[in-house]
């Protein structure tokens, strides 16, 4: 079996330029790039995901780096319909990273959905088998009664769980709430308990200053949105309802109200740009705070930060 090598992970807060740089070192050392992000899971959500520029060849997804062809693993493979979770992203990526990294390829992670990450690399936490039927019971009340009543409730029974879930991840928010019910213990009982790593790798995260990085979100979501109106225009009612699980996405909430009607298109943006923005605080938190990673300014040239990751990743 050949040795394994480090296995490089790339993360940061959203438009930080994580792909840009998976796709330069990837063309650069042979490596093939495992995307860690929610939604470029999703067929036909193309607008508003950032996936790499790319085709599918002979059952692989190949991205565009120049005149290379790089296989980029997990862009283009669900449904929008589908719903996707940590456990079920860690089952699609492991035998993936597992069959490169046994072979001793070059592999590159890069993706900025940290319980994506984690789930893939440390394995899940050792959490109760979910409960259908008491989730929709749980869903149905945050519908009727809102996800603010529903956080409030979680700040009283597990603040640790609340400080971490904003009351909008309605996901997130009825799984604490089910565990509580299920087992009587919080959620944030069963995190952060010391793993063993699955795999060897290097950490490398782009770091920005907030005041730059919002600039960036507004200049991409304004570049976004009109095709994403037009995308979402095509697939709602026509294929879909719009309350599919692909349709949470960032930006896709505020995309279809303004096709309905229901937003005019200037508030339809700003409030995807509010809600990008508050996606990239957090994630931004959650790194620092939950990664031990190797932080490079994601405001460098390529060029520069391509020599700093490979410098870090060979040593």
């Amino acid at each position: 079996m050949a040795a394994q090598r480090l296995i490089l992970v790339l993360v940061g807060p959203t438009a930080g330029g994580k792909t840009r740089l998976a796709l330069a070192l990837a063309a650069r050392t042979g490596a093939e790039v495992l995307s860690a992000d929610m939604g470029q899971l999703y067929r036909v959500l193309d607008a508003g995901t950032a996936k790499p520029p790319g085709a599918w060849v002979g059952g692989r997804f190949l991205a565009e780096a120049g005149p290379a062809r790089i296989p980029y693993h997990l862009v283009d493979v669900l449904d929008p319909a589908d719903a996707t979770d940590a456990g079920r992203y860690a089952a699609m990526a492991d035998p993936i990273l597992g069959r490169l990294s046994a072979a001793g390829a070059p592999v590159i992670v890069a993706g900025g959905t940290g319980l994506y990450l984690r789930a893939l690399l440390e394995g899940l936490d050792p959490l109760p088998k979910g409960d259908a039927a008491l989730r929709e019971r749980i869903a149905a009340r945050i519908r009727s009664e809102g996800g603010r009543a529903a956080h409030q409730e979680l700040q009283r029974r597990d603040p640790e769980a609340a400080r971490r879930i904003p009351p909008g991840n309605t996901q997130r928010l009825v799984r604490a709430l089910e565990v509580l019910e299920l087992t009587g213990k919080p959620i944030s009982s069963f995190w952060n308990r010391e793993k063993p790593p699955r795999y060897r790798t290097r950490v490398i995260g782009l770091s920005w200053d907030a005041a730059a990085l919002k600039e960036r979100i507004r200049e991409r979501a304004a570049a976004m949105f009109p095709d994403m109106l037009r995308e979402v225009r095509g697939l709602v009612p026509g294929r879909y309802r719009g309350g599919e699980p692909g349709f949470r996405c960032l930006g896709y909430p505020e995309a279809l109200a303004c096709a309905r009607g229901e937003l005019a298109p200037a508030a339809a943006l700003a409030g995807m740009i509010r809600a990008t923005n508050a996606y990239a605080k957090r994630q931004r938190t959650w790194f620092r705070r939950q990664t031990p990673a190797e932080w490079l300014p994601g405001d460098a040239p390529l060029r520069a930060l391509e020599e700093a990751a490979l410098r870090s990743w060979n040593a």
